[in-house]
């Protein structure tokens, strides 16, 4: 029978607020995903469910030299005992720790399919088998001697390790990424051998500096090597602050091909690079012509990596097409560091490489005393053990007639011997054949040994120098077995300074073909392919006609001015085609609807420019000042309204020749403008009636030339221009004649 639902007025509902009750449950989710999912432990660096993992192959006895058992079997005893989640999140996390491509020192042994650098998904868990490695035996042992603190699990039924002992420095070693709420965290592997170097240099000297720990630990070891080119200055930050970043290259070489041929094969790729996915962009871009020096790309890998990129042609510098493909390609990475760790198990905060080790030691030395007390404990109970045997020793004859005649035997010898009740336990609990004079004789050489260990570790108890000294032998044993010398240990990452490269790359990877860039009246821009003579059959939509056509290569930068003085800068490469009417420039530039463009040309590096307003003022600046980097353009010439910028002209001569509205003309000497790179610079020529028409900068000994409307052109020589001659800001005198009534001297550029 359906159950009456509660109205309001009706039942126990409790009016609760809205915004504490989302906070609230919130704060619980965002606690919850930090402390028990996405942050590692600094002490074992290791995430909740990577830890119940291996305590629970552990439980399974999946030894290093013991068999494998089917991961199917392993992902159910998780789920059951201690990660209540899906089967596959905790299969995906069992298959990552067996991946050597994913993991610097694997913490699962793997047989079967467990994925490949591809990006190849691992095979179903019924069909891979799994035990732990040497590392992850290491990082679990003595977890039955005392050492950590255990819980019980989601159910309560059984108890789970709250972190693991580590003997092997895994946060550091293995790295570890992860998303939690508003913070994260990416910490990339590193090389044991190193970092138990800087462990041992911070075990003898605690206030050690970073500087110094960087000398030991010199940057990440990544599993699958590379290149690492960050500057040494950029890792010292990254290490002192906890964040910061690396870039990591692909490592290469040349292989000679015969007959002056070669080719470039990669060996080694960035971390967390999908080979696969890789060679499907590089792919992509030659189709698009983005990399027009590549020739071809094969994947002919097995075992090993071997990436083959042919060069277009055999007069391709390698290291110009390597750089190339590291700018537009994951033959480049960068992998961030964001060391952002659970302190404790229960403060989440970034550290700094120095932090973060001496947590781990100071994890160590609670290890090595609590492993210590409970040893202690194990022999006392055990000498008290043993001071019992030997009592029933020396008195054989009376315990054996105690225990045969009495009827409560324990009683009796307990106020007979003065024993404890631990100790007539273990002598009623004697076999007859342990009575030979041979086991007297090892009992006392046991009860001399234990007690040789008991004083012993009482004095580690007491010193923390001892202390330090037994975790400095266990750091080095741990670097022998890790040595760089070993196959596992050896580093396969390694540091270089990124190549100076001299040509422009951005030209380098454009295909060079020559172009007509058309502007509409209305701002509608394309390129033409080719450099065209005829532009009359050009088609434009209703209303609209050609503004200006501009020659260029699809390598050069494309320099827009605006009317409101500002300067944008479009990649000649990236406008659209010849077919239809192009784009409206407004599209790739931020341009007020009340400006239009006064001048589109080639950028020239070097080339100085001189701009000038309707109203008359103008200066001079260097072209590779007004180069914009982004869409919103570089304000250079100041103008308020009504006044506009009217001309841009570039700078070769020694003499300026302006004209107005008016038609009256001025030349003067070009020393009289200023240099600038922004402002409204001076006054060129003064108008009582209109503004500034155009300009000239011109060589004295060339004379001044136009063009008039015919096209023909005209030169007036320096002795015929004297009466023209005056000074900057003059109203002049009006133009010569024959001068074209459109008041403008031709073409600029």
């Amino acid at each position: 029978m359906s159950q009456k639902p509660i109205l309001p007025g009706e039942g126990p509902i409790e009016p609760v607020d809205l915004k504490t009750a989302l906070e609230e449950r919130y704060l619980a989710y965002a606690l919850s995903t930090i402390m028990h999912r996405a942050l590692p432990d600094v002490r074992d660096g290791l995430k909740p469910v990577h830890r119940r993992i291996l305590y629970a192959m552990r439980e399974l006895r999946l030894d290093p030299q013991g068999g494998f058992l089917k991961c199917a079997k392993i992902v159910g005893e998780v789920m059951g005992d201690y990660h209540p989640h899906g089967n596959q999140a905790i299969y995906d996390a069992l298959a990552r720790l067996a991946q050597d491509f994913a993991v610097r020192y694997p913490l699962v042994d793997g047989q079967g399919n467990f994925g490949n650098i591809d990006g190849d998904n691992p095979a179903a868990e019924r069909y891979t088998e799994a035990r732990m490695t040497d590392v992850a035996a290491d990082i679990l042992a003595g977890i039955d001697e005392d050492t950590v603190d255990f819980r019980p699990n989601y159910d309560g039924r059984v108890q789970e390790p709250v972190v693991l002992p580590a003997a092997f420095p895994n946060l550091l070693a293995n790295g570890s990424a992860g998303i939690a709420v508003g913070m994260a965290t990416n910490i990339p592997p590193h090389n044991v051998d190193e970092l138990c170097a800087a462990l041992l240099h911070l075990i003898k000297h605690p206030n050690a500096t970073v500087e110094k720990i960087v000398e030991m630990v010199p940057g990440p070891d990544f599993p699958t090597g590379g290149v690492i080119v960050e500057p040494k200055e950029q890792i010292l930050e990254a290490y002192k602050t906890g964040r910061g970043g690396f870039r990591v290259r692909a490592r290469w070489a040349k292989e000679e091909t015969g007959r002056g041929g070669y080719q470039i094969v990669v060996t080694e790729i960035p971390y967390q690079v999908q080979k696969a996915k890789l060679v499907e962009k590089i792919a992509e871009l030659m189709a698009e012509k983005k990399l027009p020096l590549l020739g071809d790309v094969r994947d002919e890998s097995a075992e090993e990596i071997r990436l083959v990129l042919e060069p277009k042609s055999r007069a391709v510098e390698p290291a110009l097409l390597m750089e190339s493909l590291f700018r537009l390609t994951e033959l480049e990475d960068r992998f961030g560091l964001n060391m952002n760790v659970l302190s404790a198990g229960q403060v989440p905060n970034v550290l700094s490489i120095r932090e973060v080790l001496s947590q781990w030691l100071e994890h160590r030395l609670d290890v090595l005393v609590r492993r210590s007390q409970h040893r202690l404990k194990k022999i006392e109970h055990r000498l008290e053990v043993l001071d019992g045997y030997l009592i029933a020793y020396l008195n054989i004859d009376e315990v054996i007639r105690i225990v045969r005649r009495e009827d409560d035997p324990k009683a009796k010898l307990i106020s007979k011997f003065q024993l404890s009740e631990v100790q007539a336990d273990a002598i009623l609990n004697l076999r007859l054949r342990s009575l030979s004079r041979l086991e007297e004789i090892e009992i006392k050489a046991e009860h001399d040994k234990l007690s040789k260990e008991r004083r012993e570790l009482k004095q580690l108890l007491k010193s923390e120098d001892l202390q330090w000294e037994r975790i400095n032998e266990e750091v080095r044993s741990t670097r022998e077995r890790y040595s760089k010398k070993t196959e596992i240990g050896r580093r396969r990452s390694t540091f270089a300074e990124a190549p100076e490269i001299d040509a422009d790359l951005d030209a380098v990877l454009v295909e060079k073909e020559p172009i007509t860039i058309i502007l509409s009246e209305k701002g509608w821009v394309r390129a033409l392919k080719g450099h065209q003579e005829d532009l009359s059959k050009l088609d434009f939509k209703q209303g609209d006609d050609l503004k200006r056509s501009v020659r260029a290569f699809t390598t050069d930068k494309l320099v827009v001015f605006a009317t409101n003085g500002k300067f944008f800068t479009l990649e000649a490469s990236a406008l659209p085609g010849g077919r239809g009417h192009g784009e409206p420039v407004r599209l790739m530039i931020d341009l007020e609807e009340n400006h239009d463009i006064a001048d589109v040309f080639v950028y020239e590096a070097g080339r100085k420019l001189l701009v000038a307003s309707t109203a008359g003022y103008g200066f001079i600046v260097p072209e590779d000042e007004v180069i914009a980097s982004t869409r919103k353009g570089k304000q250079v010439l100041n103008v308020s309204e009504p006044d506009e910028a009217r001309l841009c002209v570039p700078v070769d001569g020694d003499h300026v020749a302006t004209i107005g509205e008016n038609r009256k003309m001025l030349v003067f000497t070009l020393d009289e403008v200023n240099e600038m790179t922004r402002g409204k610079g001076v006054i060129l020529q003064r108008f009582k009636d209109g503004g500034l028409s155009d300009a000239r900068v011109f060589k004295k000994s060339d004379g001044l030339t136009w063009l008039d409307s015919a096209g023909r052109e005209f030169n007036l020589a320096w002795g015929d221009l004297r009466e023209w001659v005056g000074e900057r800001s003059q109203a002049g005198r009006m133009a010569p004649k024959g001068f074209p009534r459109s008041n403008q001297f031709g073409p600029r550029f």
